[in-house]
């Protein structure tokens, strides 16, 4: 599946959405938006996907929103740029909501709506070289539709501070912050990397890490109480009895692979 704007090579049981428009920094437009929108709504939905990695193509992993989408914005109603900024709170929401683990692999720049992107992905890794700045204040605006993301997962306290300064910020800063899992030295340390986590995804249930991402995000939202409890349990407890968590007990006490490792 081949877009211009848009590759995704699927191989293996891992699905690569890679941004490729290096002439503009792999900046993104309502069209991209859309485009990325379908692929994840495809990935989502073929069994043959258990992994699904972002990444871009030349220098940058992405600078943000594209000029011209931008100056297009300048002169549409309010309407109007609601229903447009309708299409990037989509993306945003089915990438951090997509029942498979997501991996993001920045190399360069990731600007503004890029860094949303990151957040939003499960796993985050980048290159030494990579830097961040959420730089929309700077030209009149707001981070305003990537802020939930952002802000859950870098914290408050520094979400006020880059936010506000739309200060850039490192690789190595981005790590501390919680934006990144790991930064690498290069390219082939990011692949390399990549491969690592691809492979310990894979050897796991792919219902069992659906429900755990369903889970993590309904726990990092409510409060610890009795409602929380009995989520936990009867969500346990249907996994339990399901066809994989069965298939995971068994394997674990015969000693044997379970039936999805090496399914790929």
């Amino acid at each position: 599946m081949t877009d211009s704007n848009l590759l995704i090579d699927i191989k293996d049981g891992v699905a690569r959405l890679i941004l490729n428009r290096p002439d503009v920094h792999n900046a993104f437009d309502d069209v991209l938006i859309a485009q990325i929108i379908t692929a994840l709504n495809h990935v989502e939905s073929n069994p043959n996907v258990q992994v699904v990695v972002l990444t871009s193509t030349g220098k940058h992993f992405s600078a943000g929103a594209d000029l011209n989408w931008m100056r297009r914005m300048a002169v549409l109603s309010e309407q109007e740029n609601r229903d447009d900024a309708q299409q990037l709170a989509e993306l945003m929401h089915k990438l951090n909501h997509l029942s498979k683990p997501s991996i993001a692999l920045v190399n360069g720049a990731a600007y503004g709506g890029a860094v949303g992107l990151v957040a939003c992905c499960d796993m985050a890794i980048a290159t030494q070289r990579s830097r961040f700045c959420l730089s929309e204040v700077k030209i009149g605006l707001s981070p305003a539709v990537i802020s939930p993301f952002v802000v859950a997962a870098i914290g408050e306290r520094t979400a006020r501070r880059y936010l506000l300064t739309a200060e850039a910020f490192d690789a190595t800063q981005a790590e501390t912050f919680g934006l990144l899992h790991e930064v690498v030295s290069d390219e082939t340390a990011l692949e390399e990397k990549a491969n690592v986590l691809i492979q310990a995804l894979l050897n796991n249930s792919p219902q069992a890490m659906a429900k755990t991402k369903q889970l993590i995000q309904t726990v990092a939202r409510g409060d610890i109480n009795q409602t929380m409890r009995d989520h936990t349990v009867n969500l346990i407890a249907s996994i339990r009895v399901s066809d994989e968590g069965q298939e995971g007990l068994s394997s674990f006490l015969e000693k044997r692979e379970p039936f999805w490792v090496g399914k790929q």
